[in-house]
């Protein structure tokens, strides 16, 4: 997040050149480099203040509880973020926890002694691998470009029969929804179940369930160091992966004019036009469209982001209480499955709005 509209718009910027393996159903930017990105404190990725997204991780913590026999352990979290996932499943299970991620502040809370948090990078704290019982691994494997390798430090210092849980975002989706505005630049790698399944057993794992949640919006891998297990029937997916890259590339350039021709159409119509979310997906979206008028502000719940930036763009962050000084008349939901949660946001405070949800 950016303090400023004038480093907002001379924020550094990279280009994007997916490659396609059409053997194992990999995606991933071979123009990607990781020195012109910065995970730091200020990094704000959190999405713990919407009731939605809670309750779907509150239920997923009770899965590792009682599924799988995450309690009275040691869990290491692998780009825990701002930690609030492993605080939970601590609390909840009566595990303690190591949380790594470089954007972890040094005077972050200790949860009672629960948790070890460390500011920095996996590959310099490897050996804490062999503590743990269980390793959580949530939205970070899409940031690594040498996943291979990633993957295989992970299995070389983990305890045998650990558990190694993974969340990715699932590339079908976006492929299916033409949904441009969810490839960026900090994503490098783009997986399927089908690859994200090769991979794990490629590199010494049994996968114990894969699947897709949260809307079919993330992948959810479950699996031990262990001989590897035959592939399940729906990581079978290359024939139709291949039929939905050749569509997308056919169709993404369409599908951003028509965003174009929508959004203009709107501010000519004197319509204020306004995305909820200052996210990466917002990011993506306003600068695949190189729009600036035709949308007024970005909304977010998070009061972190509250009086920042979109990096990019330059569109000013306002948090719910603002909306009535400048009332939307079209909100574009930047994912659909908080509509309903944003519906009731903006009721509670006299608006009814139109909500266009991008899927």
């Amino acid at each position: 997040m950016v303090k400023s509209r004038a480093e907002a718009l001379a924020f550094p910027r990279g280009d994007l050149e997916l490659a396609f393996c059409s053997m194992c159903g990999f995606i991933q930017n071979r123009l990607f480099a990781p020195e012109r990105l910065d995970y730091s404190v200020g990094y704000q990725e959190t999405q713990g203040f919407s009731p939605t997204f809670t309750g779907w991780a509150k239920r997923l913590i009770q899965q590792l509880i009682e599924r799988y026999g995450v309690q009275e352990q040691t869990v290491l979290e692998i780009g825990c973020g701002k930690g609030e996932f492993l605080a939970e499943l601590c609390q909840a299970g009566k595990n303690r926890g190591i949380g790594i991620d470089p954007g972890l502040a040094l005077e972050h809370p200790s949860h009672s002694g629960q948790i070890q948090w460390i500011g920095g990078v996996y590959e310099d704290h490897t050996e804490r691998t062999r503590e743990a019982q269980t390793v959580l691994c949530r939205h970070t494997l899409e940031h690594i470009a040498p996943v291979g390798a990633f993957i295989g430090r992970i299995r070389a210092a983990i305890p045998p029969q650990a558990l190694l849980f993974l969340e990715v975002p699932d590339t079908c989706r976006i492929l299916e929804e033409k949904a441009f505005w969810d490839i960026y630049y900090e994503h490098c790698s783009y997986f399927t179940q089908g690859s994200l399944g090769r991979l794990l057993r490629a590199q010494g794992f049994k996968v114990l369930e894969n699947r897709r949640d949260y809307g079919d919006q993330y992948v959810l891998a479950f699996a031990r160091a262990d001989q590897a297990n035959q592939a399940f029937p729906e990581e079978n997916d290359l024939e139709g992966l291949n039929r939905l890259v050749r569509a997308f590339k056919a169709a993404a350039p369409a599908a951003i004019q028509d965003w174009r021709n929508r959004l203009e159409a709107w501010h000519q119509a004197g319509k204020r036009v306004v995305l909820w979310a200052a996210s990466s997906k917002s990011v993506a979206f306003l600068t695949s469209l190189a729009v600036s008028e035709e949308v007024a502000y970005a909304v977010d719940i998070n009061p972190y982001k509250r009086g920042h930036y979109l990096p990019g763009s330059g569109h000013p962050v306002v948090g719910p209480d603002d909306l009535e000084q400048a009332p939307p008349d079209v909100v574009l939901v930047m994912n659909s499955i908080y509509t309903e949660e944003i519906r009731r946001d903006l009721a509670r405070r006299g608006l009814q709005p139109e909500l266009v949800p991008l899927r």
